[in-house]
């Protein structure tokens, strides 16, 4: 593998963790929430109208090509948020972070509502990428404000938090999109809507974050006070994050495989109740939720755990390859879900703790890039897997075989670097 995929040993830079910034009581609580709040609107947008798809199709079944552009409009913000995630994080650093959240998430309710009132399929996927673009800004914001907001083990915790709560998310509104798609195929579109009571919320609860003051006797100032224009324009923090990036958008495909192919998986062993399909993604999803817990508790620094948590996934993709029947699928669905509930936290700490504050907002638009430009690709990726094996079930197996290939060669560099500098990290010690 080559030494430019493998993510280097991180420096921590912790110097936007502002100690005016309460980290106990209502005003944390409610700073936590919404945050939390915040980072779920890209989930209900990838996945709230998967439901009423085929009521769509139906209504639009008179435009040539309806069968491809319809299920378009689900998939395109996150092909969107992937292209522009870098951009957003561009605006994050440079116009600030609590503002550009407050602006997005009500253009998020004006554009995910709007093919309420559009008749033209094109104009909904074209409102549909608009979604996505605000989508970028979104989680791009809140997880940059995670990072300014705490350090540490806390940090840790909040970006952990972040990945339970996404994934929970993921079940519920899926099945809130189903109860309410019960009215029609336009009227889950409503709830985009939620957002406008999320912004002022979000104006009044989410503190400016606060620049470290370089020495202990200079006043701290707040990101917008700081004199970033007359600073030299800063590098991007492309270098330090090439090979955690890269590694994130092979994590995703790993990440998106089993709630992106587990019905087919399942449809080929001849399970076609519907029920029976959404119970077992409910499980594996609340496997996820387990992982990214089990991830706040262990109090440990993420890259020496990444090894451990390819290699835990590898295991329930060989599982599922083997399968031939469905229990044995789902037991090694939740094997791989425990393991990318553990991943995906580990691979975002990881990256966080690379960034100075000035830095972070891009930085973190750079990793959101690569983990949803991996969830775009991932079943594209087994498509072409599936064509060139024959079968799904040899697809994922070959994936397995990729992720446990990975976790050998992280193992290795890690090795080698404990090697050459047997120290603990910095990060070790916190």
């Amino acid at each position: 593998m080559p030494g430019s995929v493998l993510p280097s040993s991180p420096t921590p830079v912790d110097d936007a963790a502002p100690s005016s910034v309460a980290t106990s009581g209502p005003a944390h609580l409610l700073r936590v929430s919404l945050l939390m709040a915040g980072s779920c609107l890209p989930i209900l947008g990838a996945v709230l109208i998967a439901p009423v798809l085929p009521k769509m199709q139906d209504h639009f079944a008179s435009v040539p090509g309806a069968a491809a552009l319809v299920p378009l409009a689900l998939t395109v913000p996150a092909l969107a948020l992937a292209l522009l995630a870098p951009f957003a994080g561009v605006f994050v650093d440079r116009v600030g972070r609590k503002r550009l959240l407050i602006v997005a998430t009500v253009l998020y309710a004006v554009f995910g509502t709007a093919p309420l009132w559009l008749d033209s399929l094109g104009a909904i996927i074209a409102v549909r990428a608009l979604v996505g673009v605000t989508e970028a800004a979104i989680m791009t914001c809140c997880t940059t404000l995670i990072g300014d907001y705490y350090s540490g083990h806390r940090r840790v915790k909040y970006l952990a938090l972040q990945t339970m709560c996404a994934s929970a998310s993921a079940t519920v509104f899926f099945a809130v999109g189903g109860a309410v798609g019960g009215a029609g195929w336009r009227a889950p579109f409503w709830i985009y809507a939620v957002s406008l009571a999320l912004a002022p919320l979000m104006a009044s609860g989410l503190p400016s974050p606060t620049v470290r003051a370089p020495r202990d006797d200079a006043p701290a100032q707040t990101a917008a006070e700081a004199p970033v224009s007359a600073e030299p324009r800063r590098p991007s923090p492309w270098r330090q994050l090439a090979g955690i990036c890269a590694l994130t958008f092979f994590g995703a495909m790993v990440f998106y495989t089993v709630p992106v192919e587990m019905s087919y998986l399942l449809d080929d062993l001849g399970v076609e109740n519907s029920a029976v399909i959404g119970l077992a993604t409910a499980v594996a999803s609340a496997a996820t939720v387990g992982g990214a817990v089990t991830f706040a508790r262990l109090k440990r620094s993420p890259g020496p755990m990444l090894p451990a948590v390819f290699a835990l996934c590898a295991v329930g993709f060989g599982v599922m390859f083997l399968a031939d029947n469905a229990p044995v699928l789902i037991i090694g669905a939740v094997v791989n879900c425990v393991g990318t509930g553990l991943m995906l936290p580990a691979l975002l700490t990881s990256a966080m703790s690379r960034l100075a504050f000035e830095d972070r907002g891009r930085g973190t638009g750079l990793w959101m890039a690569a983990f949803f430009g991996g969830e775009f690709v991932c079943p594209l990726v087994l498509l072409a897997g599936q064509a060139a094996v024959g079968s799904l079930a040899g697809a994922v197996g070959v994936l397995g075989l990729a992720a446990a290939l990975v976790a050998a060669g992280l193992l290795t560099a890690r090795n080698r670097a404990d090697a050459v500098d047997p120290r603990p990290l910095p990060e070790q010690l916190a």
